[in-house]
């Protein structure tokens, strides 16, 4: 669709297409990705998930081997608004650790996790809830929650007498850690 604009000083009538466009430039998210990365490097913290919306609204999620403290999460801010010019390209910017009920995304995130419950959902849409005991570069082993009394417990074949399955990760469409209030 051609739109025709009324600029000041023409008559009802007689239109002119402006000489300038207005474009919104989005933040390129790779060169977000490379500010994190060079900021990360040999630190135990890494990247999770970088998003940017088309409002340039920049959100990173970061994680690391002995967790995220408030002060990691701002040094990262800094160093990014310091490398994005704010008088090319306006937006927001959102750092923070992955927190709770966000899902498992990386082996690393695994790993971090052992010992703790985890709900994960199959790509078969099976729902597994139970301890994270292991993992490999695969996989998971989950030691199954025992059924609810009175629920006959189904044989599986894949699950052996300790009620322990084995998932491989291209088999896994989501994993959350369960929090347990005592």
């Amino acid at each position: 669709m051609h739109r025709n604009f009324v600029l000041p000083g023409l008559k009802r009538g007689q239109y002119e297409s402006p000489s300038f466009m207005v474009t919104s430039d989005m933040i390129d998210k790779e060169n977000v990705r490379k500010l994190v990365d060079e900021f990360l490097e040999g630190s135990s913290l890494f990247v999770v998930e970088i998003k940017v919306t088309p409002q340039n609204r920049i959100m990173v999620y970061i994680d690391g081997d002995q967790g995220v403290t408030i002060e990691d999460c701002s040094k990262l801010s800094r160093h990014i608004e310091k490398e994005l010019d704010r008088d090319r390209e306006d937006f927001e910017l959102e750092v923070s650790s992955v927190g709770v009920g966000h899902p498992l995304q990386m082996v690393r995130q695994y790993h971090n996790n052992i010992g703790r419950r985890l709900a994960v959902i199959t790509n078969d849409e099976q729902i597994i809830k139970g301890k994270l005991t292991e993992v490999t570069e695969q996989g998971v082993v989950i030691e199954k929650d025992k059924p609810a009394k009175g629920k006959k417990k189904k044989k599986d074949p894949e699950t052996d007498i300790h009620n322990r399955i084995f998932l491989q990760f291209e088999g896994i469409r989501e994993s959350k850690v369960q929090v347990a209030f005592k």
